[in-house]
């Protein structure tokens, strides 16, 4: 007997679940722009079926299902779920095994397998794009078996006659161009390389993502010592007789490209090395006729030489970005994560570039509240562990990260946990007035060092670098096209409840509505999270109950 369940998009659905464990969705809200997603699980117990699995045809019905888009969640290889030392108890599960999260695009004629004593689930996307009318919307999602029978389940969809407001939130994942040419296996910077990473940022910024990590040299980060990632340098770099010049075609294409797919803002590769600013990344020139390395592990990011070099190239490329009118799209990292004994190094470095670039932002994860004190940085980039120094500093346009260390008690992303937990992010920095989300992974394929190559269909971990979950979150397609995670699309719904709340705050002021979610959930903290999809569900309720109390049907 098949048995169908409307669930939240919240659910994680494992294999060996049982569907009678979800709550069922019967009725849910949404404004007329946003994107609304609910997924249906499916089971059977084989009897009356020949065989394990038989193939179904899932649909969607009524005036929205013209507006849907149906996805397999597809399952992926956990061998480390979580840090066995550095766990907390709101995690769903503890063990290696398969974790639902890839959201696959339907094939084998638009059906999906329904597998004999496993519990699987469709994910129904839907998009009105505002062309609706605000109204309820009677809508069936069901399921049709080979011969014939059709299973239903109906869920009320109700449209808000409010527009969600444009995003606030200032969005960077880092993007690494690296990955994709070596998982691709194309040149770098080639026309099909160009093809892939377009596919891949429009991807990012269907997803939220408004700023995107600019390689001008090749990135500094999670490189192993006297290693060296593949170069993706987008400023050409010459030299004769001793004189740098710059050519900046490449960046032009790499700026009208993410302009083009929605990129707002240009956070550029840091001029000095991670977690100390001790030596310079690696900078390729044509040094008269030869290519080749002239700066890198073995150069002293402090040293006269790579000081001369960047007095030369930080005013030209400013100049070049003013030129084109995008100098003040443009923030500029120092070093990756400088710990609190670093910050002598780190405030070193930094003001031998701080005058040229006394005119704009410079930005860094850290979260030592000593760096901000001692004005080693403009813009700090706390961990949502360590945040709460800078809150209660008044830190002014205070942004937030996560990374594998954030594992105990605040929100992340990682395989194992809720998705409430993963969505709760967005009600956290809208209490605190956070104006920009960091974190270090979009679509990061190698293991830990930038050595090899991983395969993220089996390896979800980067060679046991990281827990599952930390180091990408959407998939390399065949055709050269990310594929979503169910945590992609989370954290998506965290940032449109943000822009809700934004909304609702025009109404009844910021306090008033942090009251009213904290009357729902309890104290909005980072270090707390929910355990449940109604944890959750039940502040976005409460926001549009507060939104359709003023503007009406």
């Amino acid at each position: 007997m098949v048995k169908t369940k409307i669930v939240s998009s919240l659910d994680k659905v494992f294999l060996d679940d049982r569907i009678h464990k979800f709550h069922s969705v019967s009725k849910i809200s949404m404004l007329k722009n946003q994107r609304l997603s609910l997924q249906l699980a499916f089971t059977h117990n084989e009897t009356g079926y020949q065989g394990s699995r038989i193939w179904a045809t899932p649909t969607v019905g009524g005036e929205l299902g013209k507006y849907a888009t149906i996805r397999m969640v597809a399952h992926i290889p956990s061998s480390m779920p979580i840090y066995q030392e550095r766990h907390d108890t709101n995690y769903l599960r503890y063990e290696p095994g398969l974790f639902p999260d890839l959201l696959q695009p339907l094939h084998n004629g638009g059906k999906v397998p329904v597998v004999a004593n496993q519990v699987r689930s469709a994910w129904i996307e839907f998009d009105p794009k505002g062309e609706l009318e605000a109204g309820i919307y009677p809508t069936d999602i069901s399921l049709t078996l080979p011969g014939g029978e059709v299973i239903t389940q109906t869920v009320e969809i109700k449209i808000i006659n409010a527009l969600l407001p444009e995003q606030e939130v200032t969005v960077a994942q880092w993007f690494h161009c690296d990955c994709l040419a070596d998982y691709y296996n194309v040149e770098v910077f080639s026309e099909r390389h160009w093809e892939i990473i377009e596919n891949f940022l429009r991807t990012a910024t269907r997803n939220g993502q408004n700023m995107i990590l600019t390689p001008i040299i090749t990135p500094a980060f999670d490189t192993d010592i006297g290693y060296e990632r593949p170069t993706v340098q987008l400023v050409d770099i010459t030299v004769e007789n001793g004189k740098y010049s710059f050519n900046y075609d490449k960046l032009a294409r790499w700026i009208d490209m993410a302009k083009a797919c929605g990129i707002k803002y240009f956070e550029m590769a840091p001029f000095f090395s991670q977690w100390g600013a001790k030596n310079a990344p690696k900078i390729m020139a044509t040094v008269d006729g030869e290519y080749k390395r002239i700066f890198g592990w073995e150069t002293d990011a402090a040293g006269d030489e790579y000081v001369a070099f960047l007095n030369e190239f930080i005013p030209a490329l400013i100049e070049y970005l003013k030129s084109r009118g995008d100098d003040k799209l443009c923030y500029y990292h120092m070093s990756d994560e400088p710990h609190k004994d670093q910050i002598e190094q780190y405030k070193k470095v930094r003001n031998n570039v701080k005058g040229m670039l006394k005119d704009y932002l410079s930005m860094d994860a850290l979260s030592n509240y000593e760096f901000y004190l001692e004005g080693a940085v403009d813009c700090p980039v706390p961990a949502v562990n360590r945040i709460m120094p800078f809150i209660d500093g008044k830190v002014e346009n205070l942004w937030c990260y996560y990374c594998c260390s954030q594992c105990i008690d605040v929100s992340n992303r990682l395989f194992a946990m809720p998705l409430a937990r993963t969505r709760v992010i967005g009600a956290q920095m809208f209490k605190y007035n956070i104006v920009g989300f960091l974190q270090w992974g979009y679509n990061f394929y190698y293991n830990q060092g930038s050595r090899d190559l991983i395969n993220p269909y089996c390896d979800s971990t980067g060679d046991y670098f990281v827990q599952s979950g930390d180091a990408y979150s959407v998939y390399p397609g065949f055709n050269g096209e990310a594929l979503e995670s169910i945590r992609i699309a989370a954290f998506y719904e965290a940032l449109q409840d943000h822009r809700a709340m934004k909304l609702c705050e025009e109404y009844y002021g910021h306090d008033f509505v942090v009251a009213e979610i904290e009357k729902v959930y309890g104290e909005v903290r980072f270090d707390r999270c929910p355990t449940t999809a109604e944890d959750m569900l039940a502040i976005r309720r409460r926001i549009d109950e507060l939104i359709e109390a003023k503007v009406g049907n």
